[in-house]
């Protein structure tokens, strides 16, 4: 199972012309193919906020761009045994809280590669690996968890 983190979401949705915005169009695009995807109910809350705060996107352009995301992606949420487990990966590995929580709940949901520029690349907790998809080291990990159709 793969998902990902609020940067590519951002990125996906962003109205520049970059290679992360192309890159992550791309990953989302093929995430929404593969039956193997599946979106953090924290991740769009982040994405929900920093559209929002930062770029100013009106909620409804947000809510309808996350019901299109909804109806080909399975979301899942926290569950409050993430809560316990988030708190430990605090204590133990030093993540910041949040950065935990989403960790939790993709392990939980069976997320093994969480795809995100944001954490230690390569670095695995658990089950779950955290890759930088801008890394073109990746390109073949990635094309095999996200074939192109």
């Amino acid at each position: 199972m793969i998902s990902f983190d609020t940067n590519i979401l951002v990125y996906a949705t962003a109205s520049v012309s970059d290679d992360r915005v192309s890159r992550a169009r791309d990953l989302l695009a093929r995430a929404m193919q593969a039956a193997t995807s599946i979106l953090l109910l924290q991740t769009l809350a982040e994405f929900s906020n920093v559209a929002i705060r930062k770029s100013r996107i009106p909620a409804k352009d947000i809510r309808a761009t996350i019901e299109a995301w909804r109806a080909v992606l399975p979301i899942q949420a926290a569950d409050e045994s993430d809560l316990l487990l988030a708190l430990e990966a605090v204590r133990a590995h030093r993540l910041a809280f949040w950065d935990a929580m989403l960790w939790a709940s993709a392990q939980r949901a069976g997320v093994r590669h969480l795809l995100t520029e944001d954490f230690q690349d390569r670095f695995v907790l658990q089950d779950v690996m955290f890759i930088n998809p801008f890394n073109p080291e990746h390109n073949q990990l990635i094309n095999t968890l996200l074939p192109r159709s």
